[in-house]
């Protein structure tokens, strides 16, 4: 038997209907990764009897855990399932809004006025992305990705992702206002509780590792400013069946979206774009716990805990603001959008903190430019919801390809 290469590894996964149960062996979705190492463990006893040949008779397994990460580059509606299950809702989309008088004004930011109608009635929030896709526009503001970072019932404050800028003009009609993808939060009411079935393929070797009841534990996204953003998914779960055949036979193909680096997209702290950040770490915590019970092998059921949000930015100590938040306990926002490429249009994710606040501010030392590191804790926003321009949530996550 050839020992199993790892470019002959196939992940794929399917939500479960029954936590713990694998699902119909159709419909499941092959997964991009960079590694996997989702794996079973076990509890284990040791005897402790007092021996007269002073040795060790015996030792049990006990309960058994599945865990591990899976770790990917950050892609649009790759790893959108693994997100929505973390912060307990489905992704949805907004309708776009037809029929619209928009005039353009500003020089970045600009300002996209309706004549009538409500933007904030209609869903759109701070942190989304929003398009021009219809009306008689100049084409320069047609199909562009415009990050929101103001929402009033008729006006919309944005600023270009990608591509040049926009051409003030208006009031042009016929428009249409067209939120690509769809969105998600970790809502107030009404949460989901999925788990998944999750298949390690080994085809070299003809083996197969079914791993039932998988829920993801967290999110870690890593920014650099120079590289490829990822993601690490934590993953618990129940248990493990083997077998020598592949159990997901005909998973849909895997996305192919493009990949994500920091360099290519836009950050906004507290209202101010900015150019100075040196790395942004972004940590989802979905906490799940379970307890053993007697006669059954396995943790019969995980139990959800709170959704808590944290991160880290270090930044060129060129501006106090950050240094001042902390000092100050003052509460800020932070906007964050990345695309796939360059292009007006391109794929894109955007994450919104509505309320942050810095847990410390500390600086490097030395011949080079200093750099200052501040902790952060996400929190549940005072105000939110309809007729508000943030959800009332921790963080909101828009992907142009969720599925």
């Amino acid at each position: 038997m050839p020992a199993a290469s790892g470019v002959f590894k196939q992940l794929a996964y399917k939500v479960e209907s029954t936590y713990g149960t694998a699902p119909g062996a159709s419909g499941a979705q092959s997964l991009r990764r960079v590694t996997s190492d989702i794996s079973l463990s076990k509890d284990t006893y040791q005897s402790n009897e007092i021996r007269t040949d002073q040795q060790m008779s015996d030792m049990r397994h006990g309960v058994r855990r599945v865990q591990g990460t899976i770790n990917g580059e950050v892609s649009p509606g790759t790893y959108a399932d693994f997100m929505a299950a973390a912060l307990r809702r489905d992704f949805a989309a907004i309708t776009a809004m037809t029929a619209l008088t928009i005039t353009i004004a500003g020089s970045g930011p600009y300002t996209l006025t309706r004549s009538a109608g409500d933007f904030l009635a209609a869903g759109i929030k701070k942190g989304q992305v929003v398009r021009l896709t219809a009306g008689g526009f100049n084409a320069a503001n047609l199909n562009k990705n415009l990050l929101v970072t103001g929402v009033t019932a008729t006006v919309l404050t944005v600023r270009v992702l990608n591509g040049s800028a926009l051409v003030a003009e208006g009031p042009i009609t016929s428009a249409t206002v067209t939120l690509p993808g769809k969105v998600t939060w970790v809502p107030t009411t009404g949460h989901t509780n999925k788990s998944f079935s999750v298949e390690h393929w080994f085809g070299d070797l003809v083996q197969s590792e079914v791993y039932t009841g998988c829920q993801p534990s967290g999110l870690d996204f890593q920014l650099p400013a120079s590289g490829l953003s990822t993601l690490g998914i934590g993953i618990v779960g129940q248990g493990v069946t083997t077998a020598a055949s592949q159990y997901f036979t005909s998973p849909t193909a895997a996305t192919t979206t493009g990949l994500m680096a920091a360099v290519n997209g836009l950050l906004l702290v507290g209202g101010t774009v900015v150019a100075s950040l040196t790395g942004l770490s972004l940590k989802v915590e979905s906490n799940r716990s379970g307890d053993p019970v007697v006669g059954a092998n396995v943790v019969p059921t995980l139990f959800p805990g709170r959704v808590l949000v944290s991160g880290q930015a270090t930044a060129y100590f060129d501006s106090i603001t950050l240094r001042d938040n902390f000092i100050n306990e003052t509460e800020f926002e932070i906007l964050l959008a990345l695309t796939s490429d360059n292009t007006a249009g391109s794929n894109f994710l955007s994450i919104a903190l509505p309320r942050v606040k810095a847990n410390g501010h500390t600086l490097s030392d030395g011949e080079a430019g200093l750099v200052a590191t501040v902790p952060f804790q996400a929190l549940l926003p005072t105000t939110g919801g309809a007729g508000i321009a943030n959800e009332m949530t921790t963080i909101t996550i828009h992907d142009s390809a969720a599925p």
